[in-house]
Protein backbone atom coordinates (compact mmCIF):
# COMPACT_ATOMS: atom_id res chain seq x y z
CA UNK A 1 0.00 0.00 0.00
CA UNK A 2 1.28 3.22 -1.00
CA UNK A 3 2.55 5.89 2.21
CA UNK A 4 0.07 8.12 0.81
CA UNK A 5 -2.66 6.21 -0.12
CA UNK A 6 -5.01 9.24 1.46
CA UNK A 7 -3.92 11.37 -1.70
CA UNK A 8 -4.78 8.89 -4.09
CA UNK A 9 -8.19 7.97 -2.57
CA UNK A 10 -11.26 7.98 -3.38
CA UNK A 11 -13.65 8.20 -0.28
CA UNK A 12 -17.38 7.26 -0.33
CA UNK A 13 -19.11 8.78 2.25
CA UNK A 14 -22.15 6.74 3.64
CA UNK A 15 -25.37 6.75 6.18
CA UNK A 16 -24.99 2.80 7.65
CA UNK A 17 -28.68 3.24 8.62
CA UNK A 18 -29.81 4.11 5.16
CA UNK A 19 -27.80 1.73 3.08
CA UNK A 20 -28.68 -1.29 2.93
CA UNK A 21 -30.94 -3.21 5.71
CA UNK A 22 -29.76 -7.25 6.08
CA UNK A 23 -32.17 -8.51 8.63
CA UNK A 24 -35.31 -6.95 7.79
CA UNK A 25 -36.04 -4.91 10.59
CA UNK A 26 -35.82 -1.28 8.18
CA UNK A 27 -32.43 0.40 9.51
CA UNK A 28 -30.09 -0.33 7.32
CA UNK A 29 -26.82 -2.54 9.30
CA UNK A 30 -22.88 -3.56 8.87
CA UNK A 31 -23.84 -6.66 7.37
CA UNK A 32 -25.71 -5.04 4.69
CA UNK A 33 -22.91 -2.52 4.11
CA UNK A 34 -20.86 -6.04 4.49
CA UNK A 35 -23.04 -7.99 1.41
CA UNK A 36 -22.28 -4.19 -0.81
CA UNK A 37 -18.66 -4.16 -0.61
CA UNK A 38 -18.06 -5.89 -3.76
CA UNK A 39 -20.70 -2.97 -5.69
CA UNK A 40 -18.30 -0.16 -4.10
CA UNK A 41 -15.19 -2.15 -5.16
CA UNK A 42 -16.76 -2.37 -9.23
CA UNK A 43 -17.38 1.73 -8.53
CA UNK A 44 -13.57 1.98 -7.62
CA UNK A 45 -13.54 3.75 -3.79
CA UNK A 46 -11.01 3.02 -1.70
CA UNK A 47 -11.97 4.16 1.05
CA UNK A 48 -15.25 4.38 3.49
CA UNK A 49 -16.39 7.57 5.51
CA UNK A 50 -18.83 6.03 7.52
CA UNK A 51 -21.23 8.67 9.38
CA UNK A 52 -21.61 7.63 13.40
CA UNK A 53 -22.21 4.15 13.91
CA UNK A 54 -22.54 4.40 17.69
CA UNK A 55 -25.24 3.99 20.07
CA UNK A 56 -27.50 7.08 20.09
CA UNK A 57 -30.95 8.60 21.13
CA UNK A 58 -30.86 9.74 17.32
CA UNK A 59 -31.79 13.28 18.06
CA UNK A 60 -29.44 14.39 16.04
CA UNK A 61 -28.85 11.65 12.80
CA UNK A 62 -26.23 9.67 15.58
CA UNK A 63 -23.89 12.91 16.36
CA UNK A 64 -25.39 12.89 19.55
CA UNK A 65 -23.44 9.85 20.94
CA UNK A 66 -24.04 8.00 24.33
CA UNK A 67 -21.31 4.91 24.04
CA UNK A 68 -17.78 5.73 22.14
CA UNK A 69 -17.01 1.91 22.90
CA UNK A 70 -19.87 0.59 21.29
CA UNK A 71 -21.92 -0.06 17.59
CA UNK A 72 -25.47 1.20 17.64
CA UNK A 73 -27.54 -2.30 18.49
CA UNK A 74 -29.87 -1.44 14.99
CA UNK A 75 -26.44 -1.40 13.37
CA UNK A 76 -24.96 -4.62 14.36
CA UNK A 77 -22.10 -5.24 16.82
CA UNK A 78 -18.39 -4.55 17.47
CA UNK A 79 -17.70 -8.34 15.96
CA UNK A 80 -19.75 -7.40 12.46
CA UNK A 81 -17.44 -3.86 12.14
CA UNK A 82 -14.33 -6.33 12.84
CA UNK A 83 -15.66 -7.88 9.87
CA UNK A 84 -16.14 -4.66 7.91
CA UNK A 85 -12.57 -3.71 8.36
CA UNK A 86 -11.68 -7.23 7.21
CA UNK A 87 -13.73 -7.33 4.26
CA UNK A 88 -13.20 -4.06 3.24
CA UNK A 89 -9.33 -4.48 3.64
CA UNK A 90 -9.46 -7.21 1.04
CA UNK A 91 -11.00 -5.14 -1.78
CA UNK A 92 -8.54 -2.70 -0.75
CA UNK A 93 -10.82 -0.55 0.79
CA UNK A 94 -10.22 1.19 4.52
CA UNK A 95 -12.65 2.71 6.58
CA UNK A 96 -12.94 6.40 8.16
CA UNK A 97 -14.83 6.86 11.35
CA UNK A 98 -16.76 10.02 11.92
CA UNK A 99 -14.53 11.31 15.51
CA UNK A 100 -17.87 13.22 17.06
CA UNK A 101 -15.73 14.67 20.52
CA UNK A 102 -16.65 18.16 20.48
CA UNK A 103 -19.68 16.84 22.42
CA UNK A 104 -21.95 13.76 23.36
CA UNK A 105 -25.47 13.30 24.17
CA UNK A 106 -27.23 13.85 27.83
CA UNK A 107 -27.89 10.51 27.51
CA UNK A 108 -23.73 9.55 27.64
CA UNK A 109 -23.23 8.22 30.95
CA UNK A 110 -20.55 10.99 31.90
CA UNK A 111 -23.37 13.51 31.46
CA UNK A 112 -25.71 11.72 33.48
CA UNK A 113 -23.02 11.21 36.30
CA UNK A 114 -21.98 14.84 35.95
CA UNK A 115 -25.30 16.53 36.11
CA UNK A 116 -25.91 14.30 39.15
CA UNK A 117 -23.42 14.53 41.71
CA UNK A 118 -20.96 17.59 42.07
CA UNK A 119 -18.35 14.90 43.72
CA UNK A 120 -18.72 12.94 39.64
CA UNK A 121 -15.06 12.24 38.07
CA UNK A 122 -17.21 13.44 35.12
CA UNK A 123 -18.56 16.60 36.22
CA UNK A 124 -15.17 18.55 34.62
CA UNK A 125 -15.87 16.53 31.51
CA UNK A 126 -18.26 19.32 30.73
CA UNK A 127 -18.39 22.77 30.74
CA UNK A 128 -20.11 24.74 33.57
CA UNK A 129 -20.71 27.83 35.34
CA UNK A 130 -22.80 29.17 38.07
CA UNK A 131 -24.13 32.49 36.50
CA UNK A 132 -25.88 32.81 33.74
CA UNK A 133 -23.64 33.43 30.63
CA UNK A 134 -23.89 36.96 28.95
CA UNK A 135 -23.41 35.43 25.54
CA UNK A 136 -25.74 32.62 25.66
CA UNK A 137 -27.54 33.28 22.85
CA UNK A 138 -24.75 33.89 20.74
CA UNK A 139 -22.37 31.23 18.85
CA UNK A 140 -26.07 28.98 17.55
CA UNK A 141 -24.92 27.20 14.71
CA UNK A 142 -28.33 26.04 13.32
CA UNK A 143 -30.11 29.13 13.17
CA UNK A 144 -33.66 28.48 14.10
CA UNK A 145 -33.35 25.51 15.38
CA UNK A 146 -31.13 26.68 18.79
CA UNK A 147 -32.12 29.57 20.83
CA UNK A 148 -29.22 29.05 22.52
CA UNK A 149 -25.75 27.90 23.44
CA UNK A 150 -25.99 27.67 27.37
CA UNK A 151 -28.75 25.58 29.16
CA UNK A 152 -29.76 25.73 32.62
CA UNK A 153 -29.22 22.56 34.11
CA UNK A 154 -32.20 21.22 36.97
CA UNK A 155 -30.54 18.56 38.25
CA UNK A 156 -26.74 20.54 38.62
CA UNK A 157 -28.07 24.09 39.06
CA UNK A 158 -25.30 25.12 37.03
CA UNK A 159 -25.39 26.65 33.10
CA UNK A 160 -23.27 23.87 30.52
CA UNK A 161 -22.60 24.82 27.28
CA UNK A 162 -23.35 23.21 24.10
CA UNK A 163 -21.96 24.87 20.65
CA UNK A 164 -25.09 22.92 19.06
CA UNK A 165 -28.26 21.73 20.43
CA UNK A 166 -28.82 21.61 24.08
CA UNK A 167 -29.17 17.81 24.40
CA UNK A 168 -25.42 17.77 22.94
CA UNK A 169 -23.16 19.20 26.13
CA UNK A 170 -19.57 20.11 24.85
CA UNK A 171 -16.60 18.27 26.06
CA UNK A 172 -14.36 19.90 28.72
CA UNK A 173 -11.14 19.92 25.80
CA UNK A 174 -9.09 21.90 28.78
CA UNK A 175 -9.48 19.06 31.20
CA UNK A 176 -6.54 16.37 30.54
CA UNK A 177 -8.91 13.70 31.67
CA UNK A 178 -10.98 14.80 28.86
CA UNK A 179 -7.88 14.05 26.39
CA UNK A 180 -6.80 11.00 27.54
CA UNK A 181 -10.00 9.17 27.33
CA UNK A 182 -10.61 10.34 23.81
CA UNK A 183 -7.06 8.89 22.89
CA UNK A 184 -8.31 5.86 24.06
CA UNK A 185 -11.39 5.99 22.11
CA UNK A 186 -9.38 6.56 19.11
CA UNK A 187 -6.74 3.74 19.58
CA UNK A 188 -9.98 0.82 20.00
CA UNK A 189 -10.91 1.57 16.78
CA UNK A 190 -7.62 1.59 15.40
CA UNK A 191 -7.17 -1.79 17.11
CA UNK A 192 -10.57 -3.10 15.62
CA UNK A 193 -9.78 -2.23 11.93
CA UNK A 194 -10.58 1.35 11.41
CA UNK A 195 -7.81 3.32 9.19
CA UNK A 196 -8.45 7.06 10.79
CA UNK A 197 -11.00 9.01 11.75
CA UNK A 198 -13.00 12.60 9.92
CA UNK A 199 -12.98 15.22 13.04
CA UNK A 200 -16.33 16.74 13.09
CA UNK A 201 -16.20 20.55 13.92
CA UNK A 202 -13.00 20.65 14.48
CA UNK A 203 -12.86 24.29 15.28
CA UNK A 204 -15.31 24.26 18.07
CA UNK A 205 -13.14 20.92 19.27
CA UNK A 206 -10.05 23.16 20.21
CA UNK A 207 -11.85 26.44 21.25
CA UNK A 208 -11.16 27.07 24.89
CA UNK A 209 -14.63 28.22 26.27
CA UNK A 210 -15.03 30.84 28.84
CA UNK A 211 -18.81 32.97 29.40
CA UNK A 212 -18.59 35.93 28.00
CA UNK A 213 -15.81 35.18 25.71
CA UNK A 214 -16.75 34.37 22.23
CA UNK A 215 -15.06 32.91 20.24
CA UNK A 216 -12.52 31.36 22.41
CA UNK A 217 -8.74 30.70 22.39
CA UNK A 218 -7.77 28.07 20.25
CA UNK A 219 -5.57 25.29 21.55
CA UNK A 220 -3.99 23.36 18.39
CA UNK A 221 -2.14 21.16 20.85
CA UNK A 222 -4.63 19.14 20.69
CA UNK A 223 -4.47 18.15 17.17
CA UNK A 224 -0.57 18.04 17.85
CA UNK A 225 -1.43 14.81 20.34
CA UNK A 226 -3.77 13.07 18.06
CA UNK A 227 -1.66 13.10 15.07
CA UNK A 228 1.46 11.98 16.99
CA UNK A 229 -0.69 9.36 19.20
CA UNK A 230 -2.73 7.69 15.92
CA UNK A 231 0.76 7.43 13.71
CA UNK A 232 2.29 5.83 16.86
CA UNK A 233 -0.99 2.99 16.66
CA UNK A 234 -0.79 2.87 13.14
CA UNK A 235 1.48 4.95 10.60
CA UNK A 236 -1.21 4.63 7.96
CA UNK A 237 -3.68 6.25 10.36
CA UNK A 238 -5.18 9.54 9.06
CA UNK A 239 -7.26 12.55 10.23
CA UNK A 240 -9.92 13.73 8.13
CA UNK A 241 -10.07 17.72 9.03
CA UNK A 242 -13.82 19.40 9.19
CA UNK A 243 -13.08 23.66 9.97
CA UNK A 244 -14.99 25.76 7.73
CA UNK A 245 -12.54 28.55 8.68
CA UNK A 246 -11.16 31.71 7.48
CA UNK A 247 -7.92 30.82 4.91
CA UNK A 248 -5.73 32.04 6.91
CA UNK A 249 -6.17 29.84 9.77
CA UNK A 250 -6.48 26.52 7.44
CA UNK A 251 -3.03 25.95 7.29
CA UNK A 252 -2.67 25.87 11.36
CA UNK A 253 -5.07 22.16 11.05
CA UNK A 254 -2.27 20.73 9.01
CA UNK A 255 0.46 21.69 10.40
CA UNK A 256 2.53 23.93 13.19
CA UNK A 257 5.07 25.24 10.31
CA UNK A 258 4.69 24.55 6.60
CA UNK A 259 8.37 24.26 6.35
CA UNK A 260 8.48 21.91 10.18
CA UNK A 261 6.72 18.70 10.35
CA UNK A 262 3.59 18.01 9.15
CA UNK A 263 1.74 16.71 12.74
CA UNK A 264 -1.67 17.60 12.70
CA UNK A 265 -4.29 16.38 10.26
CA UNK A 266 -3.37 14.71 6.81
CA UNK A 267 -6.72 15.92 4.76
CA UNK A 268 -8.99 19.02 4.93
CA UNK A 269 -11.98 19.81 3.26
CA UNK A 270 -12.14 22.59 0.68
CA UNK A 271 -15.09 24.23 1.31
CA UNK A 272 -14.02 27.68 0.07
CA UNK A 273 -13.51 25.93 -3.22
CA UNK A 274 -16.67 24.09 -2.60
CA UNK A 275 -18.02 27.34 -2.10
CA UNK A 276 -16.92 28.78 -5.48
CA UNK A 277 -17.28 25.42 -7.45
CA UNK A 278 -20.75 25.76 -6.84
CA UNK A 279 -20.67 30.17 -7.97
CA UNK A 280 -18.85 29.20 -11.05
CA UNK A 281 -21.40 26.51 -11.87
CA UNK A 282 -24.64 28.82 -10.78
CA UNK A 283 -22.82 31.82 -12.68
CA UNK A 284 -21.46 29.56 -15.78
CA UNK A 285 -18.53 31.34 -15.29
CA UNK A 286 -14.70 30.46 -14.91
CA UNK A 287 -13.62 33.22 -12.79
CA UNK A 288 -15.07 31.77 -9.20
CA UNK A 289 -12.77 28.73 -9.85
CA UNK A 290 -9.78 30.71 -11.61
CA UNK A 291 -9.60 32.86 -8.30
CA UNK A 292 -10.33 29.76 -5.80
CA UNK A 293 -7.68 27.76 -7.63
CA UNK A 294 -5.25 30.91 -7.18
CA UNK A 295 -5.82 31.76 -3.50
CA UNK A 296 -6.23 28.35 -1.95
CA UNK A 297 -3.70 28.11 0.99
CA UNK A 298 -0.72 26.24 0.64
CA UNK A 299 -0.63 23.10 2.65
CA UNK A 300 2.06 21.04 4.65
CA UNK A 301 4.00 19.04 1.99
CA UNK A 302 2.05 15.70 3.67
CA UNK A 303 -1.52 17.42 3.81
CA UNK A 304 -3.44 17.18 0.87
CA UNK A 305 -7.36 18.75 0.01
CA UNK A 306 -10.69 16.63 0.56
CA UNK A 307 -13.00 18.07 -2.38
CA UNK A 308 -16.97 17.35 -2.11
CA UNK A 309 -19.98 18.74 -3.91
CA UNK A 310 -22.53 17.50 -1.97
CA UNK A 311 -22.18 15.78 1.43
CA UNK A 312 -24.80 14.29 4.41
CA UNK A 313 -25.33 18.25 5.89
CA UNK A 314 -26.23 21.49 3.79
CA UNK A 315 -24.63 22.86 0.96
CA UNK A 316 -23.07 25.71 3.32
CA UNK A 317 -22.62 28.60 1.32
CA UNK A 318 -22.19 30.97 4.33
CA UNK A 319 -18.35 32.06 3.16
CA UNK A 320 -19.70 33.59 0.09
CA UNK A 321 -20.97 37.37 -0.33
CA UNK A 322 -24.76 38.19 -0.26
CA UNK A 323 -24.61 38.51 -4.00
CA UNK A 324 -23.54 35.37 -4.73
CA UNK A 325 -24.82 33.65 -2.75
CA UNK A 326 -28.20 34.83 -4.03
CA UNK A 327 -27.16 34.03 -7.61
CA UNK A 328 -26.84 30.12 -6.52
CA UNK A 329 -29.84 30.40 -4.83
CA UNK A 330 -31.24 31.55 -7.62
CA UNK A 331 -30.11 28.68 -9.65
CA UNK A 332 -30.32 25.49 -7.48
CA UNK A 333 -32.93 26.49 -4.54
CA UNK A 334 -35.11 28.62 -6.15
CA UNK A 335 -37.67 27.71 -3.42
CA UNK A 336 -37.72 28.31 0.09
CA UNK A 337 -37.93 24.68 1.33
CA UNK A 338 -35.18 23.86 -1.00
CA UNK A 339 -33.39 26.46 1.73
CA UNK A 340 -32.19 25.68 5.24
CA UNK A 341 -30.14 28.01 8.12
CA UNK A 342 -30.19 31.18 5.92
CA UNK A 343 -26.71 29.72 4.52
CA UNK A 344 -27.03 26.70 2.65
CA UNK A 345 -29.38 24.46 0.54
CA UNK A 346 -30.65 21.05 1.39
CA UNK A 347 -30.84 19.28 -1.80
CA UNK A 348 -28.91 16.61 -3.41
CA UNK A 349 -27.01 17.81 -6.87
CA UNK A 350 -28.84 15.73 -9.14
CA UNK A 351 -32.27 17.67 -9.04
CA UNK A 352 -30.41 20.81 -8.42
CA UNK A 353 -29.17 20.17 -11.86
CA UNK A 354 -33.25 19.10 -12.57
CA UNK A 355 -31.66 16.08 -14.04
CA UNK A 356 -29.59 17.01 -16.71
CA UNK A 357 -27.07 14.26 -17.62
CA UNK A 358 -24.59 16.83 -18.94
CA UNK A 359 -24.29 19.32 -16.50
CA UNK A 360 -24.39 16.56 -13.84
CA UNK A 361 -21.18 14.76 -15.55
CA UNK A 362 -19.84 18.33 -15.90
CA UNK A 363 -19.53 19.33 -12.20
CA UNK A 364 -18.17 15.77 -11.19
CA UNK A 365 -15.65 16.34 -13.67
CA UNK A 366 -15.05 19.69 -12.19
CA UNK A 367 -14.89 18.06 -8.94
CA UNK A 368 -12.37 14.97 -9.76
CA UNK A 369 -10.18 17.49 -11.67
CA UNK A 370 -9.70 19.75 -8.61
CA UNK A 371 -6.64 19.63 -6.37
CA UNK A 372 -7.31 16.98 -3.23
CA UNK A 373 -8.76 13.69 -2.85
CA UNK A 374 -12.65 13.54 -4.28
CA UNK A 375 -15.46 12.63 -1.51
CA UNK A 376 -18.58 11.20 -3.37
CA UNK A 377 -21.99 10.99 -1.01
CA UNK A 378 -23.63 7.71 -1.04
CA UNK A 379 -26.43 8.10 -4.17
CA UNK A 380 -24.37 10.44 -6.02
CA UNK A 381 -23.14 7.99 -8.38
CA UNK A 382 -26.50 7.13 -9.26
CA UNK A 383 -27.90 10.53 -9.02
CA UNK A 384 -30.61 10.42 -6.04
CA UNK A 385 -32.70 13.26 -5.79
CA UNK A 386 -33.57 14.65 -2.55
CA UNK A 387 -36.96 14.59 -0.33
CA UNK A 388 -37.99 17.95 1.06
CA UNK A 389 -40.92 16.61 2.68
CA UNK A 390 -38.48 15.28 5.10
CA UNK A 391 -37.47 17.90 7.91
CA UNK A 392 -34.32 19.66 7.64
CA UNK A 393 -31.25 17.68 6.53
CA UNK A 394 -32.75 14.14 6.16
CA UNK A 395 -33.95 15.46 3.10
CA UNK A 396 -30.50 14.02 1.62
CA UNK A 397 -30.52 11.24 3.78
CA UNK A 398 -32.94 8.83 2.27
CA UNK A 399 -32.60 4.95 1.83
CA UNK A 400 -29.76 3.96 -0.91
CA UNK A 401 -32.17 2.77 -4.16
CA UNK A 402 -30.85 -0.49 -5.02
CA UNK A 403 -33.89 -1.33 -7.06
CA UNK A 404 -37.15 -0.81 -8.31
CA UNK A 405 -39.64 -2.45 -5.33
CA UNK A 406 -41.42 -0.74 -3.07
CA UNK A 407 -38.66 -0.55 -0.71
CA UNK A 408 -35.73 0.30 -3.44
CA UNK A 409 -33.86 -3.14 -2.26
CA UNK A 410 -32.74 -1.12 0.86
CA UNK A 411 -34.51 -3.53 3.26
CA UNK A 412 -37.18 -6.95 3.22
CA UNK A 413 -39.59 -4.49 6.22
CA UNK A 414 -43.11 -2.94 4.94
CA UNK A 415 -42.07 0.39 3.79
CA UNK A 416 -44.23 1.96 6.60
CA UNK A 417 -41.72 0.40 8.95
CA UNK A 418 -38.43 1.79 7.05
CA UNK A 419 -36.20 4.47 9.07
CA UNK A 420 -36.89 6.93 6.65
CA UNK A 421 -38.78 6.53 3.47
CA UNK A 422 -37.80 5.82 0.46
CA UNK A 423 -38.02 7.71 -2.90
CA UNK A 424 -41.43 6.23 -4.57
CA UNK A 425 -43.05 9.51 -7.13
CA UNK A 426 -41.43 11.80 -9.08
CA UNK A 427 -38.06 11.94 -12.09
CA UNK A 428 -35.90 10.39 -8.28
CA UNK A 429 -38.02 7.84 -7.42
CA UNK A 430 -36.47 4.49 -7.29
CA UNK A 431 -38.56 3.48 -9.94
CA UNK A 432 -36.34 5.47 -12.26
CA UNK A 433 -33.35 5.90 -10.77
CA UNK A 434 -31.57 2.31 -9.18
CA UNK A 435 -28.19 0.53 -9.24
CA UNK A 436 -29.79 -2.41 -10.97
CA UNK A 437 -31.06 -0.57 -13.98
CA UNK A 438 -28.03 1.69 -14.34
CA UNK A 439 -25.58 -1.18 -14.34
CA UNK A 440 -27.25 -3.01 -17.02
CA UNK A 441 -27.09 0.47 -19.05
CA UNK A 442 -23.66 1.12 -20.46
CA UNK A 443 -24.95 5.28 -20.57
CA UNK A 444 -25.71 5.07 -17.40
CA UNK A 445 -24.67 7.62 -14.92
CA UNK A 446 -23.11 4.94 -12.32
CA UNK A 447 -20.97 3.68 -15.59
CA UNK A 448 -20.04 7.26 -16.29
CA UNK A 449 -18.86 7.44 -12.67
CA UNK A 450 -16.70 3.90 -13.07
CA UNK A 451 -15.02 4.96 -15.54
CA UNK A 452 -14.14 9.03 -14.29
CA UNK A 453 -12.72 7.39 -11.15
CA UNK A 454 -10.52 4.19 -13.70
CA UNK A 455 -9.37 7.57 -15.48
CA UNK A 456 -8.92 9.08 -12.10
CA UNK A 457 -6.96 6.46 -10.82
CA UNK A 458 -4.52 6.20 -14.49
CA UNK A 459 -3.89 9.83 -13.93
CA UNK A 460 -2.13 9.99 -10.49
CA UNK A 461 -0.59 13.72 -10.99
CA UNK A 462 -4.37 14.88 -10.74
CA UNK A 463 -4.59 15.73 -7.53
CA UNK A 464 -1.49 15.23 -6.08
CA UNK A 465 0.37 17.62 -8.78
CA UNK A 466 1.29 20.71 -9.06
CA UNK A 467 -1.76 22.60 -10.43
CA UNK A 468 -1.94 25.97 -12.75
CA UNK A 469 -4.17 27.82 -14.47
CA UNK A 470 -3.98 28.47 -18.14
CA UNK A 471 -2.79 32.08 -18.70
CA UNK A 472 -4.70 32.85 -21.92
CA UNK A 473 -7.51 34.71 -23.46
CA UNK A 474 -10.29 32.27 -22.99
CA UNK A 475 -14.10 32.00 -23.41
CA UNK A 476 -15.77 33.51 -19.96
CA UNK A 477 -17.08 29.95 -19.27
CA UNK A 478 -14.23 28.39 -19.56
CA UNK A 479 -12.19 26.76 -17.17
CA UNK A 480 -8.42 25.41 -18.60
CA UNK A 481 -5.91 24.04 -15.97
CA UNK A 482 -3.05 21.78 -15.52
CA UNK A 483 -1.30 18.98 -13.22
CA UNK A 484 2.53 18.65 -13.75
CA UNK A 485 3.86 16.02 -11.57
CA UNK A 486 7.00 13.36 -11.98
CA UNK A 487 4.24 10.99 -13.27
CA UNK A 488 3.47 13.13 -16.33
CA UNK A 489 1.02 16.21 -17.21
CA UNK A 490 -2.46 16.43 -17.94
CA UNK A 491 -4.53 19.29 -19.35
CA UNK A 492 -8.23 19.42 -18.21
CA UNK A 493 -10.40 21.57 -19.57
CA UNK A 494 -14.18 22.19 -19.19
CA UNK A 495 -17.26 24.56 -20.32
CA UNK A 496 -19.92 25.66 -17.54
CA UNK A 497 -21.93 27.39 -20.25
CA UNK A 498 -24.48 25.50 -22.46
CA UNK A 499 -22.61 27.06 -26.10
CA UNK A 500 -20.06 24.99 -27.73
CA UNK A 501 -16.77 26.94 -27.50
CA UNK A 502 -13.59 26.63 -30.04
CA UNK A 503 -10.23 27.53 -27.99
CA UNK A 504 -6.28 27.75 -29.43
CA UNK A 505 -4.21 27.06 -27.14
CA UNK A 506 -1.30 26.75 -29.54
CA UNK A 507 2.44 27.28 -27.56
CA UNK A 508 1.83 24.71 -24.60
CA UNK A 509 4.04 22.20 -24.33
CA UNK A 510 2.21 19.56 -25.54
CA UNK A 511 5.28 16.44 -24.94
CA UNK A 512 5.21 13.91 -28.38
CA UNK A 513 1.77 12.43 -28.35
CA UNK A 514 -0.98 14.48 -26.89
CA UNK A 515 -4.44 12.38 -26.31
CA UNK A 516 -7.49 12.58 -24.61
CA UNK A 517 -8.27 10.23 -21.36
CA UNK A 518 -11.61 11.70 -20.61
CA UNK A 519 -14.26 13.51 -22.19
CA UNK A 520 -17.82 14.04 -22.78
CA UNK A 521 -18.34 13.11 -26.28
CA UNK A 522 -16.46 11.95 -29.32
CA UNK A 523 -13.87 15.03 -30.59
CA UNK A 524 -11.37 15.36 -33.26
CA UNK A 525 -8.07 14.24 -31.68
CA UNK A 526 -6.24 16.64 -30.20
CA UNK A 527 -3.78 18.24 -32.14
CA UNK A 528 0.10 18.46 -31.34
CA UNK A 529 0.11 22.14 -31.48
CA UNK A 530 -3.45 22.39 -29.63
CA UNK A 531 -4.59 24.98 -31.92
CA UNK A 532 -8.12 24.22 -32.57
CA UNK A 533 -9.75 22.35 -29.57
CA UNK A 534 -13.45 22.23 -30.26
CA UNK A 535 -15.59 22.12 -26.24
CA UNK A 536 -19.44 20.92 -26.29
CA UNK A 537 -21.50 23.19 -24.25
CA UNK A 538 -21.20 21.99 -20.69
CA UNK A 539 -18.48 19.86 -22.35
CA UNK A 540 -15.34 18.27 -20.67
CA UNK A 541 -11.83 17.45 -22.24
CA UNK A 542 -8.76 15.58 -20.48
CA UNK A 543 -6.06 15.72 -22.37
CA UNK A 544 -2.53 13.91 -20.93
CA UNK A 545 0.18 15.92 -22.30
CA UNK A 546 2.66 13.59 -21.19
CA UNK A 547 3.64 10.78 -19.02
CA UNK A 548 6.80 9.21 -17.47
CA UNK A 549 7.46 5.30 -18.58
CA UNK A 550 9.57 5.28 -15.37
CA UNK A 551 5.93 5.49 -12.82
Amino acid sequence: MSERWYKEAVIYCIEVDTYQDSNGDGCGDLPGLISRLDYLARLGVTCLWLNPIHPSPKRDGGYDISDYYGVHPQLGTLGDFVELATQARSRGIRLVLDLVVNHTSDQHPWFQSARSDPNSPYRDFYVWTEDEPPDRRQGMVFPGEQTETWTMDDAAKLWYYHRFYEFQPDLNWSNPAVRAEIKKVMGFWLQLGASGFRIDAAPFVIEQTTPGVNPGPMDFTILDDWRQDIQWRNGEAVLLCEANVAPEDLPKYCAAALDGPNDRAHLMFAFGLNAKLWLALARCEAEPLVEALGSMPKLAAMAQWATFLRNHDELDLSKLTDEQRSDVMAAFAPKQDMRIYGRGIRRRLASMMNGDRARIELAYALQFSMPGTPVLRYGEEIGMGEQLALPGRLSVRTPMQWDDSRAAGFSTAPVAELIRPVSTRGAYSAKRVNVEAQQLDRQSLLRWFEELIRVLRECPEIGVGEVSVIDRPLPRSVLAHRFDAPEGAILLLHNLAATPVTLDLSGIDTGKRPHEVLADGRYEPPAKNLAHLELNGWGYRWIRLRRSSKV
